[in-house]
């Protein structure tokens, strides 16, 4: 019996070059998101078909639409600066119950990991801030044309009383 064989088999073992094939998180689905002057492609992968992506200022949440959608993982990828939350801590409702999620955020995005079950219609990701705030300056402005009516309003009335 040749042993010198036993005596390649670290060699053979060790030295191998392995090829491991690397798949792409995401799977080329992108949604482009226009939001005022802003533009978000928003990647994601899930068995469904995407008809519809809104932002809704009012519950600072990030509206999904599907149909077709069967059993699935649902991976998505936003930009902090299109939705966040304190803490990383997310409320997701798919059709309206909470489900548990997955998440691993970086200095620029979160990418949530969660289950959609069959014949799933609505995603909610639901945030402390999403884009667009209602911004400072329009609350100093608004406070600033009440101030002028109200001076104005007040002089008026002032000088038709002569």
């Amino acid at each position: 019996m040749n042993y010198w064989f036993f005596l390649f088999l670290p060699f053979l073992i060790f030295n191998t070059t392995i090829f491991a094939q690397t798949q792409e998180y995401f799977d080329s689905s992108e949604y482009i998101l226009q939001v005022d002057q802003h533009t978000y492609s928003i990647h994601y992968a899930v068995n469904s078909n995407i008809i519809a992506m809104e932002i809704d200022p009012e519950t600072k949440s990030l509206l999904i639409g599907l149909e077709n959608t069967h059993d699935s993982q649902f991976t998505i990828r936003l930009e902090h600066e299109l939705i966040s939350a304190q803490n990383n801590e997310f409320v997701i409702l798919v059709d309206g119950q909470e489900v548990h999620y997955n998440i691993i955020s970086d200095s620029n995005s979160s990418t949530f990991e969660f289950f959609v079950p069959v014949s799933s219609e609505e995603v909610e990701i639901i945030g402390t801030h999403v884009i667009p705030e209602f911004p400072f300056g329009a609350i100093f402005g608004l406070v600033i044309m009440i101030s002028s009516i109200t001076i104005i309003a007040k002089t008026k009335a002032s000088f038709f009383k002569l």
